[in-house]
């Protein structure tokens, strides 16, 4: 080595000694940073957010869950949807015309399967499921004139329907956009590790407090009736990415000695008959995972398939019952390393 090498590698060494111990040190103080979690209810169901933060976001957070609520929550009677469900004559906002145009486009990739204007087919079989009087086929195909996709547009911000009859229903894809939302503002104060919940639709970034990726139940479908006993599928290990599961846990009917979902095909008008008791789907939004999941489910396990090869943004894991009765699994295969195995 040369003297002018040597003298060059002297003076880096200070520089290197600088840079290593100003990582270190980076490194503990984002470790003494408290997680914090805000927990409360909206959209009709819970939310829980954990962040690492040293200044607590609560009310921002609020903030931004009750705009969403102003445009898309059905529980909400003065919100815009539940105007527009009114026929009343007003101008949507952007959040909700962006959560339109994305469900218009979800539903042209699967083909009608995700619909949000299927409300009243499902008002009418959930009505029919608790009292044992099911909708008859007048009663369906009267329903099915009326409702789809295409048959509802927004024009200048202002909803057009080609029958007052139709109503829109965001609750598959609006919590997601609520996880979206504040996962958002979340980035823009500089949070770097987080998971937003609501209603078990979840958006992950960076690492839990335990230094790893975020560890996410997939619940197993059951017909406890009750809610005490939730029993995980599987646990999934997730940084960087949302997850939005649609499905039945708890309410299945029986035919030919199988279980079936209570899920309404929107384009026939009644539950669907296949064996996909529930569809989990990563994706790199939870609007989008939260609607393509309410798809899936519509769709059955091979409708799903082809979604998945064509949309490779999208990951699942689906939870069935075989030709035995007994619950199964499939899985995309690039989910393999988030899979935790559980004992």
């Amino acid at each position: 080595m040369s003297a002018k090498n040597k003298k060059r590698l002297i003076w880096q060494i200070p520089f290197l000694a600088v840079l290593i111990i100003g990582t270190v040190l980076i490194i503990r103080q984002q470790q003494n940073v408290p997680y914090l979690t805000n927990k409360g209810f909206i959209f009709g169901t819970t939310y829980s957010i954990t962040y690492q933060s040293d200044q607590d976001y609560e009310k921002e957070i609020l903030t931004e869950l009750n705009k969403v609520d102003a445009a898309l929550s059905m529980f909400n009677k003065s919100s815009i949807i539940s105007n527009v469900n009114n026929n009343k004559d007003m101008k949507v906002n952007n959040m909700f015309l962006e959560v339109f145009n994305l469900a218009q486009t979800i539903s042209e990739n699967t083909e009608g399967a995700f619909d949000i204007t299927v409300a009243p087919l499902v008002n009418a079989w959930g009505f029919g499921f608790k009292s044992g009087n099911m909708p008859t086929r007048h009663q369906v195909d009267s329903i099915l004139q009326f409702i789809g996709y295409r048959k509802v547009s927004i024009d200048h911000m202002k909803v057009k329907k080609a029958d007052p009859r139709l109503m829109l229903d965001c609750s598959a894809i609006a919590k997601g956009y609520g996880v979206d939302a504040v996962a958002r503002l979340l980035k823009k104060k500089g949070v770097n590790n987080f998971t937003v919940e609501i209603g078990g639709e979840i958006a992950t970034r960076g690492v839990s407090a335990r230094r790893a990726p975020w560890r996410i139940g997939v619940v197993k479908p059951t017909e406890d009736s009750l809610l005490y006993n939730n029993e995980y599928q599987t646990i999934l290990n997730l940084s960087d990415i949302a997850m939005a599961t649609s499905g039945n846990y708890r309410n299945f009917y029986y035919k030919g000695g199988r279980k079936y979902a209570h899920t309404i095909d929107p384009k026939t008008g009644y539950p669907v008959q296949h064996s996909l008791l529930s569809a989990t789907v990563l994706a790199n939004t939870c609007a989008e995972a939260d609607a393509y999941a309410t798809a899936f489910m519509v769709m059955g396990m091979e409708g799903a398939k082809q979604i998945l090869e064509k949309e490779k943004q999208l990951m699942a894991y689906f939870i069935y019952t075989d030709e035995k009765g007994k619950i199964a699994v499939w899985y995309s295969p690039e989910m393999k390393n988030k899979i935790e195995q559980l004992p």
